[in-house]
């Protein structure tokens, strides 16, 4: 396989998780605060705050993917020497 097809591959491999990644950051802090409420009885306010974190962890996430990619295009390597 060439150098280029295995740079592509490996861009679309992270392209890939990034939906994965945000829905899955935002349903951990969804159900992690309708847990909590179940436990302390502070509905809707943990559930509210645990959603909004989940959705702030999962843009955190996308911006962290998008500069990889960045990094990974114009030929930088994550690894400082």
């Amino acid at each position: 396989m060439e150098e280029k097809d295995k740079k592509l591959l490996r861009m679309l491999a992270v392209l890939s998780t990034v939906g994965l990644t945000m829905v899955a950051a935002t349903l951990i802090g969804l159900f992690l605060g309708l847990w909590l409420d179940r436990k302390f009885g502070t509905s809707p306010w943990l559930t509210a705050v645990f959603f909004l974190l989940g959705i702030f962890a999962g843009f955190r996430n996308l911006f962290v993917y998008a500069r990889r990619i960045l990094k990974t295009s114009n030929g930088e390597d994550d690894k400082k020497p």
